[in-house]
């Protein structure tokens, strides 16, 4: 039977505690790590374990369908929090087409979601540090089978299907021309003959027996994503801070009080970015070639996720610019003053002198 996970994923901290998420949690966490095929790999790893907590919901509506009683809610060390929602149709690729138009306008998903998380951030205590639900949202959805329908093979059943399976990835109220089924299909990769998942911008097909794993890595992804945009928007702002300081017209002596403050504020800037952006690429292990690592890595093409590297580490650096042209500055305005100061000195002795 065709399913659903509608992830969501939010800002929530600028650090949680897991442990002690875990001790307060008690047995109603868990802390997965990431397996295939049953076996559990060193080089592939999350750095810590997230920590995974299943509540009981009241069913949503998404179009004629409705999720399960339950949902899972992950949380990551670096301060981000994921919602799942699972769906389960009946049918075929016609019905999750439907549905995967429906969830496109579930709003109330995102606002349910958002209030979940604000009451289990609320729970969390000191676990959690400068706790605040972030308006940036992300959102992502993963379309599934657990079996290939005939029992082809995977690969040779989806490259029939592939405008079906764009139309679901991408439903548009128009048919799609081949080159937008194309670039929604175009990324794919397959571990075995009755296996395959397409990883598209804002959804995933994926044709697994079993897919757990392989959702796990998506949903890491998604939740990549959210914070390495969201670390991109609040160096946007740090940066237009940092200009109006560097900015302000240089008053002596008084300013010189004012560049240290100012100093001390481009510096918190700078650490606090550049520690969440460390937190954020290397909380999953990536090494070899292994097939998880392999979806990983095509999930992080299809987000962009090194271009987003890219900009964040040059805003930083724009910020280290600007950080070493206030100390220079800084630097400038303590010799000036103590200029002022030998002059007031030599002045003062000659006066003492003459008297």
């Amino acid at each position: 039977m065709p399913e659903i996970h509608a992830l969501l994923a939010f800002e929530v901290a600028q650090a949680i505690d897991l442990d002690a998420v875990e001790r307060r949690t008690g047995p109603d966490s868990e802390r997965p790590g990431l397996t295939h095929r049953g076996r559990v790999s060193a080089l592939f790893q999350y750095r810590p374990a997230p920590v995974r907590l299943t509540r009981p919901t009241p069913p949503l509506p998404v179009g004629r369908w409705l999720t399960d009683p339950s949902v899972d809610l992950v949380l990551y060390d670096f301060g981000a929090a994921s919602v799942a929602y699972r769906v389960v149709l009946d049918g075929g690729l016609s019905e999750l087409r439907e549905a995967s138009r429906d969830l496109r306008r579930a709003d109330h998903l995102r606002t349910d979601a958002r209030a979940k998380v604000e009451a289990l951030l609320a729970s969390l205590g000191p676990a959690a540090t400068r706790p605040r639900v972030a308006e940036l949202s992300e959102d992502y959805a993963i379309f599934g089978l657990r079996e290939v329908p005939g029992g082809s093979d995977a690969g040779t059943w989806c490259r029939t299907h592939a405008a079906e399976i764009a139309g679901v990835l991408r439903p548009e109220d128009l048919a799609l021309s081949p080159d937008e089924v194309r670039d929604a299909t175009e990324l794919s990769i397959s571990f075995g003959p009755h296996d395959i998942t397409v990883v598209d911008w804002d959804g995933a097909f994926v044709l697994d027996p079993d897919p757990e794993d392989v959702r796990a890595v998506l949903e890491f992804a998604n939740v990549q994503l959210l914070e390495m945009r969201w670390l991109d928007q609040e160096l946007d702002r740090a940066i237009e801070r940092s200009y109006r300081l560097l900015a302000r017209r240089r008053r002596l002596p008084v300013r010189a009080a004012g560049g240290a403050a100012d100093l001390q504020e481009v510096a918190t800037l700078q650490l606090e970015s550049a520690i969440l952006l460390e937190r954020v690429t290397n909380s999953l292990k990536v090494f070899g070639e292994e097939y998880l690592a392999r979806i990983y890595r095509l999930a992080a093409r299809r987000f962009r996720l090194p271009d987003l590297d890219a900009a964040i580490t040059r805003k930083l650096g724009t910020i280290e610019s600007i950080y070493q042209k206030l100390h220079d500055r800084a630097a400038s305005v303590r010799l000036e003053l103590l200029e002022w100061v030998v002059i007031v000195l030599i002045a003062l002795e000659i006066v003492l002198g003459l008297t």
